[in-house]
């Protein structure tokens, strides 16, 4: 079942008031729903998306909280958020340290943020600036996906493109999905960064969830890492639950 045009949108002065209104929309895919089972159709419902702004972060904060941070597998192996210990200060700095960089989107209902897709712009052969966390547990995860982004390196398979959209996190509120909510934030990254030049985008995916939802919005498989293949003085260093066996990075060209 195909889904319906959005309502209206506009675009003014590079994106910085960017907003979107959807309406009528029904998908057939869930963006977390797992890749051997369909998603039931779900009601339609109206909803904006917006260009993310510091006067954001309380708000995207809260979200995560609640939808991201403690579910994501290898915060969840980790034990970063517990009862005893509800916040890891470190990765909240780590998600919302771009938060003002222009390119991150918010889906809005009635004031309320029902899905962000955090993202990022790259270069090839740009270093970004290191990450250092002091929490002992999230140091590890930052080194995994320091490894993960030198290894595959998704610009090898693009050699005359030199600027891509990575999306880092991309999360839907329990409540709305199959929606397609995450289907319309990835359309409106792509809008962007075609905007801005860029040739493809990346998502780098953690949990086996995610990369369905890559797989069902297009996307094509460029790495895998399996997790008991990620090993530091011999010990394997992450054993989430099934069905997360592997990080995985997912591509698509932008034309």
């Amino acid at each position: 079942m195909a889904l319906q045009c959005p309502k209206t949108f506009q675009i003014q002065e590079k994106f910085e008031k960017l907003s979107f209104r959807y309406g009528n929309q029904i998908s057939e895919d869930s963006a977390i729903s797992s890749c051997s089972t369909p998603s039931t159709p779900t009601s339609p419902i109206d909803f904006d998306i917006k260009i993310a702004t510091l006067d954001d972060e309380q708000q995207v904060l809260e979200f995560l909280q609640k939808f991201f941070y403690k579910d994501e597998p290898l915060n969840a192996f980790m034990e970063l958020i517990t009862d005893e210990h509800p916040r890891c200060l470190d990765l909240e700095k780590f998600t919302l340290k771009d938060l003002d960089n222009g390119v991150n989107l918010l889906a809005i209902q009635n004031g309320k943020i029902i899905g962000v897709c955090l993202n990022g712009i790259i270069e090839r052969d740009s270093d970004e600036d290191e990450f250092v966390s002091k929490d002992e547990k999230f140091s590890k995860i930052v080194k995994l996906l320091d490894y993960v982004a030198v290894e595959s390196d998704p610009f090898q398979i693009y050699p005359g493109i030199d600027k891509a959209m990575v999306v880092k996190i991309l999360s839907v509120d329990n409540s709305y999905r199959g929606k397609g909510i995450a289907k319309y934030l990835i359309a409106k990254t792509r809008e962007i960064a075609r905007y801005e030049g860029c040739g493809f985008i990346s998502v780098d995916c953690t949990s086996h969830y995610t990369a369905c939802a890559a797989k069902k919005l297009g996307f094509d498989l460029h790495y895998t890492l399996n997790y008991e293949d990620y090993k530091i003085d011999g010990k394997v260093v992450f054993k989430p639950e099934p069905p997360h066996k592997s990080v995985t990075v997912y591509t698509q060209r932008i034309f």
